[in-house]
């Protein structure tokens, strides 16, 4: 036993039956050990959730430090959401705040991201700023398709399009009734790489302004 074989478990557990399922005494069932083995592996439930958070961010692929920073954030960003759409369960966990990864492999990444944004030019604030926006920008796609591909939605007593149909008239709301038939179309969602290329246009634009401001200054 070791703790690589209890996260990978854990993993597999929580993808399959959701994270509010997982306990410790199931995961030691499922890996026919008793409970309190476990403790040898993972200090507590905090810590194996932590450890699963980890794990995901470790499988992450580095690019290339020398390649110019667009191109890292790019395979950086595609990366990470290639890998979390495998564990949108441990995705849900990071955004609420139930997980945090607490590995230094899981802060290569981390590192990785934050090095492409200084070197497009951002100060540590804007860098830090940008990079919270990244991961919700990831976040929110993972934990959409997640919730589109599971289909469970309770029965109600008409179709929400209906609904809208009937309240977003071309009077009452145009811009909403011009484009609700896209919105209603479940295969017309965000691409990832097309919204990292807005990520990365945003980027230089406030690298942009940052040099601006920086010149002005030196003028004074």
């Amino acid at each position: 036993m070791t703790r690589d074989k209890v996260l990978a478990a854990a993993l597999r557990l929580a993808d399959t039956h959701g994270l509010a399922w997982l306990s410790m005494r199931k995961l030691a069932a499922e890996l026919g050990v008793e409970a309190m083995s476990l403790y040898n592996h993972v200090a507590s439930k905090s810590d194996l959730l932590d450890g699963m958070a980890s794990r995901v961010f470790e499988l992450i692929e580095l690019p290339d430090p020398a390649l110019p920073w667009p191109d890292r954030i790019r395979a950086l960003g595609v990366g990470a959401h290639n890998t979390f759409s495998a564990y949108p369960v441990v995705v849900g966990a990071l955004a609420s705040d139930q997980a945090n990864p607490r590995s230094i492999g899981a802060l290569r990444l981390i590192d990785a991201l934050l090095g492409a944004l200084l070197d497009a030019g951002l100060d540590e604030r804007a860098a830090a700023q940008r990079y919270r926006s990244l991961l919700g920008l990831l976040f929110g796609l993972v934990l959409s398709d997640s919730m589109t591909a599971a289909g469970d939605r309770p029965e109600r007593d008409a179709p929400i399009a209906d609904w809208f149909g009937r309240i977003a008239t071309a009077d009452a709301l145009p811009s909403l009734h011009r484009v609700l038939p896209a919105l209603l179309d479940q295969n017309c969602a965000p691409d990832v790489e097309q919204e990292i290329e807005f990520f990365i246009a945003g980027v230089r634009s406030v690298a942009r302004t940052r040099r601006k401001q920086a010149g002005r200054g030196k003028q004074r």
